[in-house]
């Protein structure tokens, strides 16, 4: 079945960078978009980024744009993100999920997503 594993997460400080890490399992990874979530306490799931199958297209939400980058190694089922310039605001539990066609997608509940990894930004 479908698994999705994310890693990475941590403790940052502010201004910091962490890369995210999503393993993927059970799909055929390269014909799929992927997109990151992330969800703080209290609040709904933010779609934060999205990439095609094959990765000619992306998107960033407006709060991420220009501190980070997603990307994608189809050869080792993997999605990335690289988080820079890291706030307070960043602080959340970061989900990969799968869309259901190549091209990348928000997010709907009927997605699969993983476990998650914990982004804790603070001094």
């Amino acid at each position: 079945q479908v698994k999705l594993v994310e890693s990475g997460g941590g403790l940052v400080q502010p201004g910091g960078s962490l890369r995210l890490s999503c393993t993927a399992s059970g799909f055929t990874f390269s014909t799929y978009g992927m997109i990151w979530v992330r969800q703080t306490p209290g609040q709904g799931l933010q779609w934060v980024s999205g990439i095609s199958s094959k990765p000619t297209q992306v998107g960033y939400a407006h709060t991420v744009k220009d501190r980070s980058t997603i990307s994608r190694d189809n050869d080792k089922n993997t999605l990335y993100l690289q988080l820079n310039n890291l706030k307070s605001d960043d602080t959340a539990m970061y989900f990969c999920a799968k869309c259901l066609t190549e091209t990348w997608c928000h997010y709907s509940a009927d997605l699969i997503r993983g476990q998650g990894t914990q982004v804790t930004v603070a001094s």
